[in-house]
């Protein structure tokens, strides 16, 4: 590669077969920032910028910087480029994460204008930014007081601390904590970069100020290039507008190792959980050790093909022997490579603190047997086909897959600069893997890392009634305490400190200002929709949609079939149904050798039900059971076969394994739950004016988890009626008539599929049977759900075609005007939660939600407001071309081969035709602001309604108990 590299020392180039791309690390000569590109003809094209960023307190100063600088810089003086950015930009990826070690800052977009422009605004965010001059943004996005009046309670507020208080009510969230604190007691790691909410107030605003200019310095960075790129013009770039203002300082970050422990530590610490839960076999066990450092590729891929052995697989021999015992209901593993030593975690959910000895015990005993009678091989087979197949596929889903190279190569290139490609280059790594396997590689593992090494720790996590609403009387005794201290003046300046950052934040940024972030022209955007492929054919008289594309000889088949013969009582079976099949015993295999047989032979195979809204007519809905595998062209012939060991084949009546797959799908109900309590709240609201949103909480919402918990609490009685229902819906789902196929693959693809399929469809049966008849039935239960989080998650909904409005293209403008306008400023920015969200889907069924909300009246009444916002919508031309192409960007994500197949499958089940995306394009492109206004109407119908459902902190829902009708307890 010929380029001109006077501002830079190019210190290696390789050609990295694996991913079709060339690979150069150089460094800055001036500034010393470290730089690696990777170059390939991929047109999503990737930038980041990361910091080496250890923290030293758990104040969270990583994390608030990391919040902070995207408040406006020197070039870009806008209070919020980042939305901006967001709203005007064609990017396929736009964020910022702070890791325990590191912050990084990736951007992505497939046009090049766009990728040049956002990469201006992070460089100029990073290096210049507006936190020296507006102590607000520290204010709004780490911590600050708040005092109404003389009369009122002082309170803290804060987007990171309300964002952290969020974190910290999830008890995964507090065992990773604790399992860090354990085992680095030395390092930086025994530190919250994301920040504990009893620690974030203690931060000053010049602490905050001084980490940001001693660790974001050029020598401290590592700048990443990737895709379809000019790099000379990229790297003359970062040299004249940003690097050559830098000299080298002589810094010093290297991340510490931590001594290695002569014994095992155990900690016992505690979470929160409401007062009607229970405190029996509620506990977590966790089994943590430091495994090696990051810098070893062959170990670091090695850990996660064992994990798969270990625990991940079903029916894996470790995770197997801690149920049979009793030792918990719940049993997962966790590896994080993403620090200088790696972590590996073998965690027990919902045990009970008598039982830790025994888990230990039996921990050894299983790693000691498995290290001197061998490792069985075809799990290990198993898992490196499972890990080689996605490393070759590639597919991230939404990520592109240029952004997820860059995050795993910061896993090696931030504690050596000269190793950047060691585990993105990993195809001789698996051949390493694959021949040392042979010669006793995972024995030899098992008997170092993990049986041989005293580098580990015990956490016992006991459930803590009250715990939340203690700290919570303890924070606010801490500040009442405080404000009786205060002198008059002191009150004063809070007060008038409180009203100041409300009249920063009430004041929008100039539009010479806002005209300082580059955007794209309307006629950057294509005006054509993304082609549908969709070749209709027929197999053995079944219908097969053939997506036709390359897919590098990968065949994705989805087999769909109809649930209209499936009773009303039997719905919420259908979600248990795909959390059986596949991980239950067969007629052939036990159900830990039907893992090994389908990770051995192909990318997985999942089962879940999907429903689809007919667009001709909104009241017609179809739920359908699919079946989803990925394969090899030339192991279609496998995926039939076992598909149909699975459908047909699998024994329900294996009690134990039912009970075990039971609680499983309730403890990992739980954990969803605490992490996403605006999916609770949403679809609980939903679910009683929409038919869709009934059905998919039956399957899998909160209706389902209620399920879930009855049936574990009473397996025994309830078990062969368990049996019975899933055999039942077998017989009532998988039938010819309910069949249809999607297909995804090129000619020499679909030549493969012809035999397998018409042997497949033969063994369906054919006689047709009774649709059933479903009694949904409107209700309006405005309810709340108590837990022992310390925020809230308030959703409001309702259906705009009950009303008598119709579905535009407007409304997907109006989605990106509430995400980063009406509902970012006033629920996100003035209220400090850490998300807000808003949907209008086709049907007419919407939703407003925030995330991690301090707040639970005052939100509401945001979303109350907000048809007066619409109505008095007006914003310049520049602004509304602005939010047109951030609509643009949202609908644009690129897609790889399988997503274009879905995309394409669902257009033909739900009878959307290529015209009427085309529509929905040009409503977009061409939308005014007073299509916009016209809008108001139709939000006013979704508000009237007042669907009504919050998940959260109970003193706050009790304090505002008029607002509901009913409240209950989440668990």
């Amino acid at each position: 590669m010929s380029l001109r590299l006077d501002k830079y020392e190019l210190l290696e180039e390789r050609k990295l077969e694996d991913l079709n791309s060339t690979g150069l690390l150089l460094k800055h000569i001036k500034s010393g920032a470290r730089v690696v590109v990777l170059s390939n003809d991929d047109e999503n094209k990737v930038f980041s910028i990361g910091f080496k960023t250890p923290p030293y307190n758990d104040t969270g100063l990583q994390h608030i910087i990391e919040h902070s600088v995207l408040c406006g810089s020197r070039k870009y003086p806008v209070k919020d480029p980042f939305v901006e950015l967001c709203k005007g930009s064609l990017n396929t990826f736009l964020n910022a994460m702070t890791y325990p070690d590191k912050t990084v800052y990736p951007v992505a977009s497939c046009n090049e204008v766009d990728f040049k422009n956002i990469m201006d605004v992070y460089m100029d965010a990073v290096f210049y930014p507006n936190i020296y001059t507006k102590p607000e943004i520290f204010k709004q996005e780490g911590w600050h007081y708040e005092l109404e009046d003389a009369d009122s309670l002082l309170e803290y507020n804060g987007v990171v601390y309300n964002e952290m208080k969020g974190a910290y009510s999830s008890p995964d969230e507090v065992l990773s904590n604790y399992t860090f604190i354990s085992l680095f007691p030395d390092t930086c790691y025994s530190k919250e970069s994301g920040g504990d909410p009893k620690k974030i107030p203690q931060l000053t605003y010049e602490e905050f100020l001084n980490y940001h200019k001693n660790y974001y310095h050029p020598e401290n960075s590592y700048i990443y290039l990737y895709g379809n790129i000019d790099i000379q013009e990229r790297l003359d770039y970062l040299d004249e507008e940003y690097l050559k203002e830098f000299d080298r300082i002589g810094m010093d970050t290297q991340i510490g190792l931590q001594k290695p422990f002569n014994k095992m530590v155990t900690k016992v610490s505690e979470y929160a959980i409401t007062e009607d839960e229970s405190l029996d076999n509620n506990s977590y066990l966790s089994y943590n050790v430091v495994v090696g450092t990051s810098l070893n590729p062959k170990l670091y891929l090695a850990m996660q093909i064992l994990d798969y052995a270990l625990v991940m697989a079903p029916g894996a021999k470790l995770k197997q022997a801690l149920i049979d015992k009793g030792i918990g209901t719940d049993i997962y593993s966790s590896y994080e490579s993403s620090v200088y030593q790696p972590v590996y975690s073998i965690i027990a959910k919902n045990a009970n603190e008598a039982q830790q000895q025994e888990f230990i015990e039996t921990i050894k005993e299983v790693l000691s047997d498995i290290a001197t009678n061998g490792i069985e091989e075809r799990a290990i087979l198993a898992g490196i086909n499972y890990y080689e197949f996605k490393y070759r596929e590639a597919d991230f889903g939404a990520y592109p897959k240029g952004l997820m190279y860059g995050l795993q190569m910061m896993d090696s290139w931030l504690y050596d600069e000269s190793k950047p490609f060691i585990h993105i280059e990993a195809g001789k790594t698996f051949d390493m893997i694959k021949e040392e396997s042979k010669h006793g590689l995972f024995e030899n593992i098992i008997k170092e890392q993990l049986l041989g090494n005293n580098h580990a720790s015990l956490i016992v996590l006991l459930p803590k009634k009250n715990l939340t609403e203690k700290m919570e009387t303890a924070v606010e005794e801490e500040l009442q305490k405080y404000k009786a201290l205060l002198t008059e003046e002191k009150i004063s300046t809070i007060i008038k400190d409180t009203k100041d950052l409300e009249i920063y934040q009430d004041e929008a940024s100039s539009q010479e200002a806002l005209e300082t972030i580059p955007m794209l022209a309307i006629d950057d955007i294509k005006k054509e929709a993304a082609p549908l492929y969709i070749d209709k054919k027929r197999i053995a008289d079944i219908d097969v949609i053939h997506h036709n594309m390359f897919t590098n000889k990968i065949a994705y088949t989805l087999l769909s079939f109809d649930c209209k013969n499936v009773p009303e009582v039997l719905i919420p079976y259908v979600g248990l149904l795909s959390s059986v099949l596949g991980f239950i015993d067969t007629k052939n295999f036990s159900y830990a050798e039907l893992a090994n047989e389908i990770n051995i032979n192909s990318g997985g195979i999942s089962t879940s039900a999907s429903i689809y809204t007919d667009s001709n007519d909104l009241s017609k809905y179809a739920i359908k059971y699919e079946v989803r595998t990925r394969t090899m062209y030339e192991k279609v012939d496998f995926a039939f076969n076992i598909i149909k060991e699975i459908l047909f084949d699998s024994k329900f009546t294996e009690y134990k394994r039912l009970k075990e797959i039971v609680s499983t799908v309730k403890s990992r109900l739980e954990s969803s739950m605490t992490n996403s309590g605006h999916s609770v709240a949403m679809l609980e609201a939903m679910a009683q004016f929409s038919e869709t949103g009934y059905y998919s909480n039956l399957m899998r919402g909160y209706k389902f988890y209620k399920l879930m918990e009855m049936l574990e609490s009473d397996f025994d009685n309830l078990k062969e009626d368990i049996s019975h229902k899933l055999s039942s819906l077998v017989k009532l789902i998988f039938r010819a008539d309910n069949m249809l196929v999607s297909y995804t693959a090129n000619e020499e693809g679909y030549e493969k599929l012809t035999q397998p399929m018409t042997q497949f469809v033969s063994q369906l049966e054919k006689d047709i049977l009774e649709v059933a008849i479903r009694q949904y039935k409107q209700v309006n239960v405005k309810t709340a759900y108590t837990s022992s989080s310390q925020v809230q998650y308030v959703a409001r909904c309702g259906n705009y075609v009950s009303e008598g409005f119709h579905y535009s293209g407007a409304l997907k403008v109006l989605k990106v005007i509430f995400s980063y306008d009406y509902l970012w400023i006033n629920v996100r920015v003035k209220g400090g939660a850490y998300g807000c969200m808003s949907g209008f889907n086709h049907n007419g069924d919407s939703y407003f939600a925030s995330y991690r909300d301090p707040n639970l009246a005052k939100t509401n009444k945001i979303y109350e407001e907000a048809p007066n916002y619409i109505r008095k919508f007006t914003v310049s031309d520049r602004d509304m071309v602005k939010y047109i192409i951030g609509t643009i960007g949202e609908m644009d994500t690129p897609m790889n081969p399988s997503a274009k197949g879905m995309r394409s499958f669902g257009a033909y089940v739900s009878n959307v035709s290529y015209e009427d995306m085309q529509k929905e394009r040009d409503e977009v492109i061409n939308a005014k602001q007073e299509d916009i206004r016209k809008l108001a109407d139709l939000i006013e119908s979704v508000i009237k309604q007042n669907y009504f459902c919050v998940v959260g902190n109970a003193k706050q829902i009790n304090d505002e108990k008029k607002m509901f009708d009913m409240i209950q307890n989440l668990f």
